[in-house]
């Protein structure tokens, strides 16, 4: 069988099928759900930014609000698939301390993220695999916060065996040398600590860097801008 790994994937291969709704609605979504009062961030603000920013972005932008303002921790319980509120994983209570690793965000509480895309075609590489062959095909990884902010206007994205890993958020330890947890969002099977409960919710949780998973591809932008 050919090593899949030795071929970075070119930038045509990554070609969403979930088209996001205008940034207007995305901002409505946001604010139908909480993230407002939850996070601090001006409705009025959010709307008007969604406004002016709708007049020049790209089709397919994703509306974001900034980590610094939005955290995992704050986001996560918002996801939803069919009545199952999402979580994030007990050892991974350290989520909002994963940060922009190589990635520039835009100043200011909001920006749009551009051509987000799940990566189905990476499936069965590892995070150290990935992130050259993102930056060849010109992408860089989604943060985790990003990923959330996906499935947040389009749960469906989410979907058993096809979901991913957001690599753009890292954590670096005191030594300077980077955690091996990478993170990634899939659909809980009730096990474990998760509990019954739990099961077919989506799941904050995190790989190793160098492990290999079929189920997961690696999610990835094209750009951001505020």
């Amino acid at each position: 069988m050919p090593d899949a790994h030795s071929t970075a994937p070119t930038a045509d291969a990554f070609t969403s099928t979930f088209p996001l709704p205008p940034l207007a609605d995305q901002a409505e979504r946001l604010i139908e759900l909480g993230v407002p009062a939850l996070t601090g961030v001006d409705t009025g603000e959010l709307r008007a930014y969604a406004e002016k920013a709708a007049a020049d972005a790209p089709a397919g932008s994703l509306l974001a609000v900034h980590p610094d303002a939005a955290p995992a921790s704050a986001l996560a319980p918002l996801l939803r698939l069919a009545d199952k509120p999402g979580f994030v994983v007990v050892d991974m209570e350290d989520a909002d301390s994963f940060a922009p690793q190589g990635v520039e965000l835009p100043d200011g509480p909001f920006y749009l993220v551009h051509g987000p895309d799940r990566g189905d075609h990476m499936g069965n590489w590892s995070p150290e695999e990935a992130l050259p062959a993102l930056t060849a095909a010109g992408r860089t990884p989604l943060l985790l916060t990003e990923g959330i902010h996906w499935l947040l206007q389009r749960p469906e994205v989410l979907e058993r065996n096809k979901c991913f890993m957001t690599i753009g958020s890292r954590l670096r330890k005191p030594n300077g040398s980077f955690d091996a947890r990478t993170p990634a969002i899939w659909i809980s099977n009730g096990t474990g600590r998760d509990g019954k409960e739990r099961k077919g919710a989506p799941k904050v949780g995190w790989c190793w860097w160098n492990n290999r998973h079929t189920w997961l591809g690696f999610g990835s932008t094209t750009g951001r801008n505020g």
